[in-house]
């Protein structure tokens, strides 16, 4: 079993908090154990509660479609989300919940090694943007060790208020860049350190 299986696994039996006793399935993520882009979202709704996969209702279709503007296919990325069980009524996430969650998420971070982590939403944004708000950050990276984080609206944001759909596409175009930028980063890590001469 790999590492990343491991943790989904503990995931889909977690008796951590509430969540756990309402849920149909936990929600640990799916995509490629080695993928270079990793997509947080916020909790999983309804569907993903019945099928047990991230971004699979009407937002996760709208991310489909986002990732196609920039020459990705879903299988190419991985997609989690920073609760794993579905909070009832779609409520936001209690902190003590995100608490319960937050040693998974790390671990599947330090297995996949993503060179870059895409925040949708601002429970996503606030655990790498702390003190920010959404409305400021979006569409703003920055560099965290080896790592860059990307803060977009959440693609649900766009299905509730038609004016942000603008906002959020021209946000995710600015990716391609931001992927390049991580590239060279981790070229400048695998080149053999050489002598300056100042």
């Amino acid at each position: 079993m790999s590492p990343l299986t491991e943790i989904n696994t503990e995931i889909e039996h977690c008796p951590k908090c509430e969540l756990s006793k309402h849920r149909t399935k936990a929600v640990p993520g799916e995509g490629p154990e080695n993928a270079g882009l990793l997509f947080i979202g916020e909790a999983p709704g309804w569907h993903e509660d019945k099928s047990g996969r991230p971004f699979v209702g009407p937002a996760g279709q709208y991310l489909d479609q986002l990732i196609g503007m920039i020459g990705y296919k879903r299988n190419q990325v991985y997609i989690t989300n920073v609760v794993k069980c579905r909070p009832p009524e779609n409520r936001d996430p209690m902190p003590g919940e995100i608490q319960a969650c937050g040693p998974y998420l790390e671990r599947q971070l330090e297995v996949i090694k993503p060179r870059v982590v895409v925040t949708l939403g601002r429970y996503s944004m606030s655990k790498y943007f702390p003190g920010e708000s959404i409305s400021k950050v979006h569409g703003r990276a920055k560099r965290i060790g080896g790592t860059i984080y990307f803060a977009m609206y959440h693609p649900a944001a766009a299905l509730h208020q038609g004016n942000l759909r603008k906002v959020i596409e021209a946000d995710i175009l600015k990716l391609p860049a931001v992927l390049v930028e991580a590239g060279k980063m981790e070229e400048e890590k695998d080149r053999p350190a050489q002598l300056k001469f100042f």
